[in-house]
């Protein structure tokens, strides 16, 4: 279970994370607030947090108010919420074919769901010592011991089984908008896909009466008449509702089902996924980016809880809903249809498609539009264009080290990224500023995520350091103020990982408190807590051999959204930003804090 971690730790972490952001005076405001909530209602609120705690052992502490908190939110969920990952290339570049691998993607993620709800899907477990832990003599060990202490079985070889309670949510399952908070709804019998092309909405079954899959060449057929189907793009296309402000969408969705639009709406809801069919093919890696992060809005119907996406050269990524679930579980899933429609596909290039009648089995839906739907369409697509447009999306690649050199170094490749984003901050801006990085709490039932804050003392007094002060420092204390760095940030992943952060615990306290009428405490209404959660730099990492980058928006409207992988031998960077903020210019200074810090590594003198 996720632990309730205690209030005396959480407030010391808080006041460590503020430490960097605030000058001595505010510091000191900050610090009285947080002592006098320690001793008076927070210590209230912690008794009543952990004495509910213990009457929902089912559970965990997090998973309410974290609902609500993205189920509640009345900004778009396009760019806001939605990330993207978007896959590697199939290795055999004769598959890159966007019918074969629409087909090879689709029957794969079939399997995965047939059989994650058979009941066979190997348990998600994170290895610390896969050489003792991940072999087959311990997964038949483990097989014949009792579920309630075959846990404590994998503890002992340092393996911790995750919690996979959201994978259910994968499938068949879409985020509906309502007034005040929307609901997520799951419908497992429904046996049919969702396709989009060209804006227009397409269903068939790929599941028949006895619950097997439809044969992948009966699949490959039904695509392949979607894709050469010549209807035109509708001229009020419904996709673009889903990114409208929630609200605004729930009332334009009771619109709909007021005009006889329910069944086809509620085949979209109840699609096993929605597949997205795009007609053009990727420039390079910022249209990726761009395509798999928001596309045109017509093609898209970003409400599903994820999208397959593939476009015209048979690239593909995935956009997903992020009220039901974080990026392990997604990521599990894309990793499993990567292995699978790579190394064992349904179909080949030379295979023919089934021949049926794929008319009669595929059905195109028609939605039945009025003057306020309509007009609520047009509004949609010029919020969207507007939104879109002000985005900017740039990358880089570090090529001349990565994760084997710093390991060498004795370094946390993970801290050695953190710090970069810091520094360049700093010689960009002058400033330190609240900073965001994710993770998974999946150790624990029910677990979502923590929160890391990387923006620390040690990393501020290293910037400095490093932009402002490299006359006064030799190599070796610059190679120690980068060590403190890694350190420090080592323990606070650890700490964030076993559920010892204090974002979520203080969250849930306010949520508390909020949920009973209470007055809001002082304590969250100082301007450094606000400052401390308008997160201007927000970062997510992922690496995996089917992911070829990910990326998200901007958390706020002037802040960047970062998604990093450091790799073996260099470290990618994908910056989201709006215009308040210049995402170019600072992947420039990201690059140049990363040369920076490995040239001191390797020992070498550094110019300003």
């Amino acid at each position: 279970r996720l632990p309730v971690p205690k209030l005396e730790d959480s407030i010391k972490r808080y006041l460590n994370a503020q430490k960097p952001l605030l000058n001595d005076e505010q510091f000191r405001k900050t610090e009285e607030l947080a002592h006098a909530f320690e001793k008076g209602i927070g210590r209230e609120l912690h008794e009543q947090l952990v004495a509910q705690d213990n009457q929902n052992k089912h559970t965990s502490y997090i998973t309410g108010p974290w609902f609500d908190m993205y189920l509640k939110a009345r900004e778009p969920i396009l760019l806001n919420f939605n990330p993207f990952m978007s896959f590697n290339p199939d290795p055999k570049p004769e598959y890159n074919d966007q019918l074969i691998r629409a087909t090879n993607m689709t029957v794969s993620a079939i399997r995965f769901m047939k059989t994650f709800r058979a009941g066979y899907l190997e348990p998600e477990v994170f290895h610390l010592n896969p050489e003792k832990s991940d072999t087959e003599l311990f997964k038949k060990i483990i097989r014949f011991v009792p579920s309630s202490i075959s846990w404590f079985g994998a503890y002992m070889v340092n393996a911790y089984p995750l919690d996979m309670s959201q994978y259910f949510r994968l499938f068949n399952s879409t985020r509906i908008p309502k007034l005040n908070k929307d609901e997520l709804y799951t419908d497992e019998k429904a046996k049919h896909l969702l396709v989009l092309r060209n804006g227009n909405f397409y269903v068939f079954d790929v599941i028949d009466r006895d619950g097997n899959m439809l044969k992948p060449s009966e699949i490959q057929a039904h695509l392949k008449y979607i894709l050469s189907d010549n209807s035109p793009a509708p001229a009020f296309p419904l996709g673009y509702l889903t990114s409208e402000n929630r609200d605004t969408w729930a009332s334009l969705r009771k619109n709909l089902l007021d005009n006889g639009n329910a069944e086809a709406l509620q085949k979209v809801d109840s699609a096993m996924f929605c597949l997205s069919l795009d007609d053009f093919p990727i420039k390079d890696l910022v249209h990726l980016s761009h395509t798999m992060l928001h596309g045109d809005g017509a093609n898209r119907w970003y409400d599903k809880s994820f999208s397959l996406i593939i476009t015209k050269d048979g690239t593909a990524g995935i956009n997903f809903e992020h009220s039901w679930g974080d990026g392990v579980a997604v990521l599990r899933f894309q990793n499993e249809v990567f292995k699978d429609s790579t190394t064992t596909p349904a179909i080949s290039p030379q295979s023919q498609p089934a021949s049926v009648d794929s008319s009669r089995a595929v059905q195109k839906l028609d939605f039945k539009l009025n003057d306020a739907l309509k007009a609520g369409i047009t509004k949609a697509k010029q919020t969207f264009d507007a939104t879109v447009e002000s985005l900017s999306l740039n990358m880089i690649q570090f090529q001349e080290g990565g994760k084997e050199l710093l390991k060498q170094k004795k370094v946390s490749p993970d801290a050695v990224a953190q710090l970069a984003f810091q520094m360049a901050f700093l010689r960009l801006y002058d400033q330190t500023v609240a900073t965001y990085e994710s993770c998974s709490t999946a150790a624990f039932k029910h677990g979502r995520t923590e929160t890391i804050r990387p923006a620390s003392v040690h990393t501020k007094k290293c910037s400095e350091a490093f932009v402002k002060g490299l006359s006064k420092h030799s190599t070796e204390e610059l190679q120690n103020l980068v060590m403190e760095c890694s350190k420090y940030h080592g323990r606070l992943t650890k700490e964030a990982a076993m559920g010892q952060g204090f974002d979520r615990h203080l969250f849930s306290l306010r949520y508390l408190a909020v949920s009973q009428g209470l007055p809001l405490p002082h304590f969250y209404q100082d301007q450094a807590y606000a400052r401390l959660n308008h997160n201007i730099i927000s970062t997510s990492t992922l690496v995996s051999p089917a992911v070829q980058l990910g990326g998200f928006g901007p958390v706020v409207a002037d802040g960047f959204g970062v998604g990093y992988q450091v790799q073996d031998d260099w470290i990618g960077c994908n910056v989201s930003s709006y215009p308040a903020r210049n995402g170019k210019e600072y992947l420039q200074c990201i690059h140049k804090s990363l040369e920076d810090i490995f040239n001191v590594l390797k020992g070498k003198k550094i110019g300003s």
